[in-house]
Parts: structure tokens; sequence; C-alpha cells
């Protein structure tokens, strides 16, 4: 199945957060992107992500600890583990979820 990105319906997430979701059997993959100085909550699910900086700077807490993603830079947020981010530039960030966000379709 091939999609074009820019076509994926876009799901405002929080002020300033926005994305699109690629839904395989197994795992949602999400192009996001994020307004600088906008805020991701603190959160947390039941899947398994990773967060991938591709452009700019976004400051990430994953269970109480602090650190700054930026491209070429991959994280992983275990399943059930609170977490949060704030965009210190417009950034774009690809997440990858498993199993699949049923929320996100």
């Amino acid at each position: 199945m091939k999609k074009i990105i820019s076509e994926i319906k876009e799901l405002e997430l929080a002020n300033g957060l926005k994305g699109r979701y690629f839904h395989t059997d197994f795992m949602t993959i999400g192009f996001v992107d994020i307004k600088k100085g906008a805020i991701l909550p603190a959160h947390s699910h039941f899947h398994e992500q990773t967060t991938q900086v591709t452009e700019g700077k976004l400051e990430m807490t994953i269970n109480g600890v602090t650190q700054i993603l930026e491209p070429g830079i991959i994280t992983l947020i275990p399943s059930n583990v609170v977490h949060s981010a704030r965009a210190l530039t417009d950034c774009k960030v690809t997440d990858i979820f498993c199993p699949v966000r049923e929320d996100y379709k």
C-alpha cells in the first residue's frame, strides 16, 4: 500500500502539534509537525514508541529524565512510561508506535 504523506488526514493532538498517521497491521507511523513553543502534556500509553526528530530541536522528558532531541537522534519511550515534550524550535518528528494506535485512525 502506497500513500502520499501530505494527503493523509491530519490530526491535531495539541495546540501547535499536528500529525499524519500511517497504519500497518502491527504499528503506526506518525509524521508530526510541531510549532515552536508547543507543549505535549505529560501522558502515558500502553504502546511502545520511538521518536526521531528530522528537523528542529525538541525537549522531551521521559520517566523524569529530560533530553534534547535533534536530527540524527532517536529515543525510546517504553510502554506505560510518562513522557512530555516541548518544541524549542519548529520541529518535524517521526513517531513509531507498536501496537497500532487505533485512536489515531
